[in-house]
């Protein structure tokens, strides 16, 4: 059995949290932004100085307030985890695409994770939102489509 993260050692967890491929964002309940990423600054162009203690809508006025804030309350409620995938919300927040593969795509295509977080008395204090650039499959997957269209096109194949 191995032992607890010793927390002098809490520094591998933070630098991990910093340099992951992978936006993150903690809100405490109020959705106010305690944890801003590495990734969360390149991709929005806001420092975590500028973002920590702001509202997400603020931050992020394309999102919904209220479908966003019925996503966190059934992740507090349930303590259980939500999610969201490109096929059916192509993009929580709006990123412009900067993989020079998918240079093509005008935005970061993404998938979402949004779960609880609890506290030391184990009540959800707050929530921890997580972005995954999913471009390359969304590019892949338009110009897979693209291709059929064309390919049945050719053919007089009807879809």
């Amino acid at each position: 059995m191995s032992n607890p993260i010793d927390i002098k050692e809490l520094h591998w967890l933070l630098a991990v949290t910093q340099n992951i491929d992978v936006g993150i964002v903690v809100m405490d309940r109020d959705l106010q932004v305690q944890v801003w990423n590495t990734f969360m600054e390149n991709r929005s162009g806001v420092i975590p100085f500028d973002a920590i203690g702001k509202s997400f809508f603020e931050l992020f006025p394309e999102v919904n307030p209220a479908w966003f804030r019925k996503k966190v309350d059934n992740v507090v409620t349930l303590g259980m985890p939500a999610f969201t995938i490109w096929e059916q919300r192509p993009y929580l927040v709006r990123f412009k695409n900067y993989q020079p593969i998918t240079g093509q795509e005008a935005f970061m295509y993404q998938n979402t994770s949004l779960f609880p977080l609890r506290g030391t008395t184990g009540e959800i204090t707050h929530t921890c939102l997580v972005i995954y650039d999913v471009t390359d499959v969304a590019a892949n997957r338009h110009q897979l489509i693209s291709a059929n269209q064309q390919l049945q096109q050719l053919t007089g194949a009807k879809p």
